[in-house]
C-alpha cells in the first residue's frame, strides 16, 4: 500500500456562518491511536448535524476533530496499536466522531463495518449515520416489532428512507410525513404504507384513518416543538415516541395526562456524544442483524445528490433547502 501523505486539503468551518465559510485548509493527515484506523475516505455524508456545526450551535464532543463530517466510506491505509477487526485494504463504512470533509480520516476499528460487495462506496458513505440512527432509536429505544406500525415525520429525509426501508424489511407497516406530493411517491415506492402531506392534512387524524383509530406503535420523529402534543394524540396505546431532533423547538405545552392514561414512552438520543463502547455494541448489533439485509439487497441507502469535496458549500445548500429526496453525499 502507498504510504499517506503528511498534509492534505480539508474543508473546514472558517468562522460560524452560511455554506459560504465551508473553505479549503491544510492540515496533517492524522495518525490513528490504538484501536483506530485511518481510512482514505472516498465518499462522505453530509447531515443536518454539519450545518449545526457549521452554524455555530454545534461544537464537537472534546477530543473529536473540529473539521465536519460524521460518516464515511473508503479504505483503511494505516492501523493503529490493537486494531484486529480490519486490516489494510479492506473498504470500510464508519461512524465518525468528526473529520469526514477530508481526504483521510480517522475511525474507530469497532465501528467501522466491511462495505457489503452490494453496495457502491457512494452508497456506503450515505449509510453509517442514519443506519446507526434508525437502529438504535426505532428498534433498541423504541422497540418495533414486526405487525406494528411506524409513523416517521421527515419521511423523504436521509434518516426517513433509511427507517421506512428498514422497518418494512423487519416486518413492520410504516406511515410518513412529508411536504410534497414528490416527497409523498418517494416515501411509496420504498415501501411506505401511507404517506401524509402536513401541509395539506392533519396528520393526526391522517394516521387515525390509517389504522382504523387505534394509532401508530412507534414515532420517530426529528420535529419537536408542537409535534410532541400531537404525537401523543396519534400513539396508540402502549406507544413509544423517540425524539432524535427539535427542527421546530426544543421546547413544548404537553398534557402529561396523556402519557398516564395511554401508557406512553416519549425517550430520544444524540448519537455523536455516546462513548465508543455505546457505538460499539450497536454496530456489533447492527452487523448481526442488518447487514444481511444489504446483503440481500433489501436495503440500500437513497441517494439525492453527490458533490465533490470541493463543493462542500453547495451540498449545504441543498440540504438547507430542504428539497432533498435521500442523503447528500461528498465524492472525493
Amino acid at each position: 500500500m502507498e504510504k499517506p501523505p503528511a498534509q492534505m486539503t480539508v474543508i473546514g468551518i472558517s468562522k460560524p456562518g452560511g455554506p459560504e465559510v465551508l473553505l479549503p485548509e491544510t492540515r496533517p493527515v492524522p495518525v490513528p491511536a490504538p484501536g483506530e484506523l485511518l481510512v482514505k475516505v472516498e465518499a462522505a455524508g453530509v447531515n443536518r448535524p454539519d450545518v449545526a456545526q457549521r452554524s455555530g450551535s454545534y461544537p464537537p464532543p472534546p477530543g473529536a476533530s473540529d473539521l465536519p463530517g460524521l460518516e464515511i466510506a473508503g479504505v483503511v491505509v494505516a492501523l493503529g496499536a490493537g486494531a484486529s477487526k480490519h486490516k489494510l485494504g479492506d473498504k470500510v463504512m464508519s461512524l465518525v466522531a468528526g473529520g469526514g470533509y477530508a481526504p483521510y480520516c480517522i475511525a474507530q476499528d469497532a465501528q467501522a463495518m466491511t462495505v457489503p460487495p452490494q453496495l457502491t462506496m457512494l452508497e456506503a458513505g450515505a449509510v453509517p449515520e442514519t443506519l446507526m440512527t434508525v437502529w438504535h432509536n426505532v428498534f433498541e429505544r423504541g422497540r418495533l416489532q414486526p405487525g406494528e406500525t411506524l409513523l416517521v415525520h421527515g419521511g423523504s429525509s436521509g434518516i426517513g428512507t433509511m427507517a421506512i426501508q428498514l422497518a418494512k424489511a423487519l416486518g413492520s407497516k410504516v406511515i410518513v410525513t412529508v411536504g410534497s406530493k414528490e416527497k409523498a411517491n418517494a416515501c411509496l415506492k420504498l415501501g411506505a404504507d401511507h404517506a401524509i402531506n402536513y401541509k395539506t392534512e392533519d396528520f393526526v387524524a391522517a394516521v387515525k384513518e390509517a389504522t382504523g383509530g387505534t394509532g401508530v406503535n412507534v414515532i420517530l420523529d426529528m420535529v419537536g416543538g408542537d409535534y410532541v402534543e400531537r404525537n401523543y394524540d396519534a400513539a396508540a396505546v402502549d406507544g413509544r415516541i423517540v425524539q432524535i431532533a427539535v427542527l421546530g423547538g426544543a421546547k413544548a405545552t404537553v398534557n402529561v395526562t396523556r402519557i398516564m392514561v395511554k401508557r406512553l414512552i416519549h425517550t430520544g438520543s444524540t448519537l455523536r456524544p455516546r462513548s465508543n463502547a455505546d457505538k460499539a455494541a450497536m454496530v456489533a448489533a447492527i452487523e448481526a442483524k442488518v447487514m444481511p439485509l444489504f446483503r440481500e439487497g433489501r436495503i440500500k441507502p437513497l441517494i439525492d445528490s453527490t458533490f465533490p469535496l470541493q463543493k462542500a458549500a453547495d451540498a449545504h445548500r441543498r440540504m438547507e433547502s430542504s428539497e432533498h429526496i435521500g442523503k447528500i453525499v461528498l465524492s472525493l
